[in-house]
């Protein structure tokens, strides 16, 4: 399990890196007009992985499917730690 510590420095070195990549407009030169992501991942000095995915659309059905993907990846998350 991570710790408290751990999980606020996973989320600061997130957030970081995302404000490096937003001062770069050539990083948003061409992106699609309706939709576009940006995903990344990476680790701890403790081995444990992590990602991220920001994701932008103009259809709020896109958003709403992403979600319920991850609720679903999180149900399966918890179903599996119960049986192990």
């Amino acid at each position: 399990m991570i710790e408290p510590d751990d999980a606020v420095t996973v989320l600061k070195t997130i957030a970081n890196h995302l404000v490096d990549v937003s001062r770069n407009k050539q990083n948003f030169n061409r992106l699609p007009d309706i939709f576009w992501g940006y995903f990344a991942r990476g680790h701890d000095n403790k081995d444990r992985k992590f990602g991220v995915i920001f994701t932008y659309s103009e259809r709020e059905k896109d958003i709403d499917e992403l979600i319920k993907m991850y609720e679903q990846w999180a149900k399966n998350q918890e179903s599996e730690n119960k049986n192990e």
